[in-house]
């Protein structure tokens, strides 16, 4: 039961929780996108592929910041949550994946 506690207490922490909100808004908006305007190819990258790079990469400092400081102090929940950050990453970016949108 600890180890389930102190996961739960790691998602707690921001630098936990942004970089998900970030992949959730990300896949949100390309499911947005896709059910309003289809899969076509556009001629040019629209405002909404470049939100999407933006919350993309916007992750990659605070995940590296979570990893330098919650690793050394406590390795399995810090793993699990990076972990779920991939998962989320990887979901986000699976609709250009699978489309080749």
């Amino acid at each position: 039961m600890g180890g389930s506690a102190s996961t739960i207490a790691s998602l707690k922490r921001p630098s936990a929780l942004i970089p998900l909100a970030m992949s959730i808004a990300a896949l949100a908006l390309v499911l947005g996108y896709i059910a309003m305007f289809g899969t076509a190819r556009q001629a040019d990258e629209g405002t909404a592929a470049h939100l999407w790079q933006l919350l993309m990469a916007a992750q990659i400092p605070i995940i590296a910041f979570f990893a330098i400081k919650w690793l050394p102090r406590t390795p399995g929940p810090a793993l699990l949550v990076l972990a779920l950050q991939a998962i989320a990453g990887l979901a986000a970016a699976a609709p250009f994946f699978l489309l080749n949108f």
